[in-house]
This record gives structure tokens, sequence and C-alpha cells, in this order.
């Protein structure tokens, strides 16, 4: 019998999700290029592990429905009032703003399940990181019975003791990026309150919102993918990258200023952000997929090839993380650049059960095909093959 208990209904706060979610959503909100734009998001599991997710439908849908009925609240609407870079328009718009059982499209697939949301972009995008969390904790509970609370906690303590055993740490900081597949909120909030009382030097934040607002974390986030894979559709697609990036600009004028380098891949980035008004004004870049040092390294020649010292600009690391690998790439960069660290899976579902591989991304806009393809080929999502292959010669990857 699991020790660790579950909640009957799982998402109780819309703030229970990422910061980005609400800064792209922002972004798409005020640009007049997604006015109209209708998009489709798709759930994949790239592993069931011997688990029957379709058995878990009936409580998908009941959990959504609950979702569907919740708003902002008053303290969470003037709390993100409180972010500079929020505007008051989208406050606004987010005091009305509820999500709709009418986008929801979920069917079994065998023993997969076939999860899609279809509809107006500012309207469906939010679902994500609530759908992710719902199925990772009904996964936790139904399929694998819980988890002992007392293996849990010990994970956790090798962890914090593996940094505290460090020598000098200075520049080191990592940060939660674990909702969408923590083992229960229950868990995470336990995880989050645990590395705020012990390693208050090297723990920066989380991601989510409602934990940053309740237990007084800094919340951090910039943008996604699918803010990159948006433009595609609405843009000629050579375009599509540096579109992405001046729409950023001109939605928060510098702030925000981490950029996302793999939607299509580091060199093409590359290619696109190696002009002086882009270096100047992101702050820094989010690694995400394909060897962390190649891609660093990569990083920190094209800074130096555009006369910028790479000591001034971050490298965010987010691919797949545990403690030992976020030390040695620290142990690799320190001195040649700014180095911080957002751990998801490894930090919120390292409970001593299995834990599923599950995303859900956008896959169509405006009935048109969108693809990211990665530095890591298992990592390319795309239902459009032929589109793909266009993507990949367009931005000369191979």
């Amino acid at each position: 019998m699991s020790s660790a208990a579950q909640n009957d209904l799982l998402i109780d706060s819309l703030l229970d999700t990422d910061l980005y979610k609400i800064t792209m959503l922002q972004a798409f909100y005020h640009a007049s290029e997604f006015r109209t734009v209708d998009v489709e998001w798709k759930f994949a599991c790239r592993d069931l592990k011997g688990y029957n997710l379709a058995d878990l439908i009936p409580e998908i849908m009941r959990q959504l429905e609950h979702l569907c009925d919740l708003s902002f609240t008053d303290d969470e609407l003037k709390y993100l009032a409180t972010f500079p870079f929020i505007k008051v328009d989208l406050i606004e718009f987010l005091r009305i703003f509820r999500l709709d059982m009418r986008f929801v499209e979920l069917r079994p697939a065998g023993d997969d399940i076939e999860l899609r949301f279809r509809g107006p972009l500012i309207h469906v995008t939010l679902f994500e990181i609530y759908a992710l969390a719902i199925i990772s904790e009904l996964h936790t509970f139904k399929h694998c019975g819980g988890f002992e609370l007392a293996t849990a906690q010990q994970n956790l303590t090798e962890k914090i003791d593996l940094l505290k055993r460090q020598g000098d740490t200075s520049g080191f900081s990592f940060a939660d990026f674990g909702t969408r597949r923590r083992a229960s909120k229950n868990w995470q909030k336990q995880v989050l309150l645990r590395l705020q009382q012990e390693l208050p030097k090297c723990f920066s934040g989380t991601s989510n919102l409602h934990f940053a607002r309740t237990l007084g974390m800094m919340p951090i986030g910039t943008m996604a993918h699918e803010w990159f894979q948006s433009w595609q559709a609405i843009t000629r697609l050579a375009d599509a990258q540096k579109a992405a990036l001046e729409g950023w600009v001109r939605e928060y004028r510098g702030r925000l200023g981490i950029a996302l380098t793999d939607c299509y891949s580091m060199d093409a980035f590359i290619r696109d952000f190696s002009d002086p008004y882009f270096i100047k004004l992101y702050d820094g870049l989010r690694h995400d997929s394909g060897s962390p040092y190649e891609w660093g390294e990569k990083a920190i020649s094209m800074y130096q090839q555009m006369g910028i010292d790479p000591l001034t600009k971050t490298l965010v690391f987010s691919d797949g993380l545990d403690f030992p690998t976020m030390l040695e790439i620290y142990a690799y960069f320190k001195g040649k650049a700014r180095i911080s660290f957002g751990i998801g899976t490894n930090l919120t579902n390292d409970v001593g059960i299995p834990s599923l591989d599950m995303v859900i991304k956008l896959v169509a806009v405006n009935g048109k095909p969108v693809a990211k393809i990665s530095d890591e080929p298992g990592k390319s999502m795309c239902e459009d093959a032929e589109y793909l292959r266009y993507l990949s010669s367009v931005y000369e990857i191979k």
C-alpha cells in the first residue's frame, strides 16, 4: 500500500502550469498574426512500458471536465499583475477565461490513447501542461498503486546530499521544470519545500506558477517550441525562426530573453540568430536536445565570433537532466559562460516507479502541418513526413 496519497481532483488552480504557457499566451494574444488562428495539439507517449493508457480514459475525461470548470481567482490575477511583463489586457482576458471540453478529443488507440486539442490558439494552448500532469498522476496511482514516500524522500535526500558534498559551486543554479511529469502534485510541493529549505544558494525557483505564488519562489520560464512552430504556418517558412525571435522581442522588449534553440537545429538557429540585434537583446539560450557539450561550444563560439563575451550570457540546460549530469555540465562550462539548469522528471518523479515519457505537441496551425525537428531525432514530432522533409531542406538539416 502506498504511503503517498492522491487528491481526488488533480488540478485545482489554473496557475498550476508553467510560466512560459502564460508568457506565450500573452505574445499570441497581442500578435495580430495569430488573431484568427486555429491549432491542433497531439498527445504522444514515446514508451508505454507495458501500461494500458486507454484504461485511464474515463478518469482523464472526468479530470478534464473539472479543469474546464476552473477560472483564475482574483488573488491569482493580482499575483500575475505584479509581473512587470504581464499587461493589463491579458489580466482582463484571463479574468473571463475558461477552457472548454468542445476542444477535446479523446479515444482509445489500442493500449494507447488518441488525445487531441483542436480550436482557437488562445483557447486551447493552456491545455498542454494540465493534461500531462493529470495523466502522469493518474499513472502513478492507477497503474502503479502510488509510491512509497520513504523511497521518494530517500532519493531526494541523495540528490541534496550530492550537491552539499560539492566544493566550490559558485555560479551553479537549477530550477524545477517538473510539473508536466510529476508523480503527484503533493509530491512536487514536498520536493520544492525541501529544496527551498536545504539548498537556498543553488535552488533558483520553479516554472510552476501556483507553487511560485504559494511558496514564495521565483517563477522561471520564457518560451517553448510552440512559439517557433506557430510561425511556420503564417509566414514564409524560411523566415519562420527569425519571425518568432522578432515577435518575442516585439512583445517583451528584451525581457524574458532566453531563446530556445532547437525547433530546427542549433546550426540553423545560429545562422538566424547571428545578428547584433538578437545577440544583444537576448540574455542567453536554452538547450533542449542533442549533446549539451557540442551545443554549448557552438553557443560560446557564436558569441565570440560576434564580439560578445560569453560570460555576459546565460546557457540554460534542460534536456533529460539528473543531478550528476548537471554537475558534469557545470564543471565543463564553468568559467566559459553563465550556466543554469532546469530539471524535470528526475526531480519530481524519481519515486521508485516507472515514469511515462510523454509529450503534447503542436502538430497543425490553420490546417497546415507544423513541426519541431530538434538536435535529437527521437524528439522530432510531425504527422506529415513530406512536410518534415521540406522543412529540413529549408533549414539545411541533414
